[in-house]
């Protein structure tokens, strides 16, 4: 034929050490039999290994091709096509000699000609195009289509390339006849992994590896070049094991395999749009103040850019972590000077369009100090559940690491906030100083929502409470009044003003407190707030004696805290407490221990940082366990509300709720001898009296037998000198032991 192909035609040998791809061939052997598949993922992700590992298993003939820029002279395309069929199986010569013809630069008569050649193989065989990529001639691309059409049951081409390759992929995918493969599959499992780093003699400890599996995200390439770098050093001075991008050795692959490869304009799109973590069209464009960057995206999509999509639409997407490390470290070597004005660009669009998150961010990269205060104080204040606790800490921490907290003195209101209601009282208060003084120094003034200065100071001296009730109803009244009606903190407020009147023997005026802090908390997004109000008029409402009104209110609680992720918020202590209390009325005492274990758990937390809060969920969880006859627990309860309130005294009526409590506890030791003597099942016996369950009924829910309720309701009745279920009730309420 006049040309040599060597070892083009046939499956590459499968090197001694190379770690064994068992998944995603098991997958390949396993798979049906399409007309095609499609192996697509970005240089280094071992497509040609993957693939020559399931040639070499197979029971299929396989013709192989590797493509080259030659190829897209189309007889020569040709003529390597048909010698990799004659090598896997032999075919007329007449009709290699007619495929290996150029026909007259006319792609449409190349099918024909294939089709005829093709007639005369007598075995199946699967014709594998390794690096489709290559393949840029639309000719050239017209052969693979043709052959990828054939309606030959018994053939099948494979296709591993960079990029989605050159044929009708959405008429095959909806027809059923293709088989894909991606990054995903392509990857390399932690296992894999391990054995990769085991080829190459590197010992990892298994924490390390999966650090580095999860910075590669499974790149093969990427795990080599990790394992290749640490089998020369094997542990950094610093001890961090985490590869980057910026690493000599990843930099120098990704620019030889990905940079160089592209022009300079779409360099300059990836470098530049480095700034964010997350990429669309729109937000690139006004990062980039130009237009058509989701064609981009589209395109570098297509061509497995290490590009990932984060939804299926294909709006949102991300680059992979080490390209992402390169790509920043290409942008402050070349073009340094414009990192700011592009995160400024997108904290920007990210502000415009409900991603205040992500604004903060960008404008805290750019450090620009005025425009992360302003973000931060129009967003923070709303700021619910674990997640973005976490993310007022961080652009809290900014500003202190800074220096730059005397500044902004709403910036500081919430720092103290954010830290009282953590439980964290000296930083609570240390931040709290800080905000009186920034507000001496700034004079005051309105913030972006319209709210004034003065009601978020007025708000902080309110939750601290450190000058007593009639203080602390003052401040928050006057919170109320300048905070816009649309802030949520409007609902913490109307909760601070009701527990004052509630705190100072007014519970009539505190409940519409209650009820508006709910609907404001649920409506405005102060769902903390709004889960503790909800609590409160549970608790009123049991104190009324009204039980089905407690039980919606403590359901509506529990929802507001599972809704906004309020698990491990100090309100939902209250909460819990509160459906324990239902659970005890209703008879149910295991679900009542596991709500309390729940609010256990809140305890360290309940501290004088927010003392009114604090004290009261103390005695209701100490008035709770003292109904399950958990002595113990509300004893060290109480002790811990105590403590608050010997440094917060003036907090009305829970100093005196606290001395009766602790005059009850001790009550049952000195007046009630028996109710020292009864057994650890007979206690838990004990809250299930007052109900109106059968003992029947009792002993299911203890997990005991009829007779044994029996039993053990007589021993009590012996132990606490009644002879009745009506008496043994009155006599415990007496004591406290029912709380």
């Amino acid at each position: 034929m006049g040309i040599s192909l060597g070892d083009t035609i046939g499956p590459p040998v499968v090197r001694a050490g190379t770690v064994p791809r068992t998944v995603v061939v098991e997958r390949l052997l396993a798979s049906p039999l399409l007309p095609v598949v499609a192996v697509v993922g970005p240089a280094g992700y071992g497509k040609t290994t993957v693939l020559a590992q399931w040639a070499h298993r197979t029971d299929r003939r396989v013709a192989w091709v590797s493509l080259d820029r030659g190829d897209n002279d189309l007889a020569s395309l040709l003529a390597h096509i048909a010698a990799a069929l004659d090598r896997a199986q032999l075919i007329e010569p007449a009709a290699f000699r007619t495929v290996a013809q150029p026909p007259d630069s006319v792609a449409s008569a190349v099918a024909p000609r294939l089709a005829s050649a093709l007639s005369g193989m007598t075995r199946p065989v699967t014709l594998v195009f390794d690096q489709v990529e290559r393949l840029e001639n639309p000719h050239c691309r017209d052969v693979l289509t043709a052959l990828a059409t054939q309606p030959r049951e018994d053939w099948q081409v494979v296709l591993a390339s960079r990029g989605e390759p050159p044929l009708p992929m959405a008429a095959l995918r909806s027809e059923g006849q293709l088989l894909e493969l991606g990054v995903d599959d392509l990857a390399l499992s932690e296992r894999e992994a391990g054995a990769l780093f085991a080829l190459l003699d590197v010992e990892l400890a298994d924490p390390d590896l999966a650090e580095l599996h999860r910075r590669t995200e499974g790149w093969p390439t990427g795990l080599y070049l990790a394992a290749l770098a640490l089998s020369r050093s094997p542990r950094p001075a610093n001890g961090d094991l985490a590869l980057a991008g910026n690493d000599r050795l990843v930099a120098d692959y990704l620019r030889a395999e990905l940079l160089s490869q592209v022009p300079e304009s779409t360099v300059a799109f990836l470098t530049r749009t480095a700034v964010l973590d997350r990429l669309s069209g729109p937000l690139c464009d006004a990062v980039l103040d130009r237009t058509g960057s989701a064609a981009v995206l589209d395109s570098l999509d297509h061509s497995s850019f290490l590009l990932v999509p984060l939804d299926h639409r294909r709006e949102w997407y991300r680059y992979h972590h080490l390209f992402l490390d390169l790509l920043r470290a290409e942008l402050d070597q070349r073009e340094p000077h414009l990192v700011p004005e592009l995160h400024i660009r997108a904290a920007d669009w990210c502000a415009a369009n409900g991603r205040p998150e992500s604004a903060i961010h960008h404008a805290a990269a750019a450090g620009d100090a005025d425009r992360v205060a302003r973000l931060v104080t129009q967003v923070a204040a709303g700021t619910s559940g674990h997640r973005r606790t976490d993310a007022c800490l961080r652009w809290l921490t900014w500003f202190e690491d800074r220096g730059l907290v005397d500044r902004y003195p709403a910036v500081a209101v919430l720092g103290a906030v954010t830290y009282a209601l953590l439980g964290q009282a000296p930083h609570a208060v240390r931040w709290a100083e800080a905000a009186e003084q920034a507000h001496q120094a700034d004079g005051g003034g309105r913030l972006p929502d319209g709210s004034t200065l003065a009601s978020w100071l007025a708000l902080l001296r309110a939750l601290l409470g450190r000058d007593g009730i009639a203080a602390m109803h003052q401040d928050a009244s006057q919170a109320r009044q300048g905070l816009a009606a649309t802030n949520p903190w409007q609902a913490t407020a109307a909760l601070l003003e009701g527990v004052a009147h509630l705190l100072d023997g007014d519970p009539d005026q505190a409940e519409p407190l209650f009820l508006y802090a709910a609907d404001a908390g649920e409506l405005l997004g102060g769902a903390s707030a709004a889960a503790f109000a909800v609590a409160e008029r549970g608790l009123l409402a049991i104190d009324g004696d009204d039980w089905p009104q407690a039980e919606a209110h403590a359901a509506r609680a529990l929802a507001l805290v599972a809704v906004a992720d309020l698990g491990e918020d100090s309100a939902s202590a209250l909460v819990n407490t509160l459906a324990a209390r239902v659970a005890i009325h209703d008879g149910d005492a295991r679900e009542a221990r596991e709500l309390m274990a729940s609010a256990a758990r809140l305890r360290p937390g309940l501290t004088y940082a927010v003392p009114a809060l604090a004290a009261q969920t103390l005695l209701e969880m100490a008035r709770c366990y003292l109904a399950l006859a958990d002595t113990d627990s509300a004893r060290t309860t109480l002790r811990a509300a105590k403590d608050v309130l010997q440094l917060r005294p003036k907090l009305g009526l829970l100093s005196e709720q606290a001395r009766e409590l602790g005059t009850r506890l001790d009550t049952i030791v000195l007046r009630v001898v028996g109710a020292s003597m009864l057994t650890t099942a007979e206690l838990r016996l004990l809250p299930f009296l007052p109900t109106h369950l059968s003992f029947r009924e009792i002993g299911e829910r203890l997990h005991v037998s009829r007779d044994t309720v029996k039993t053990q309701v007589a021993s009590v009745y012996r132990k606490l000198g009644v002879t009745s279920r009506s008496e043994a009730i009155e006599q415990v309420h007496k004591v406290g032991l029912f709380g």
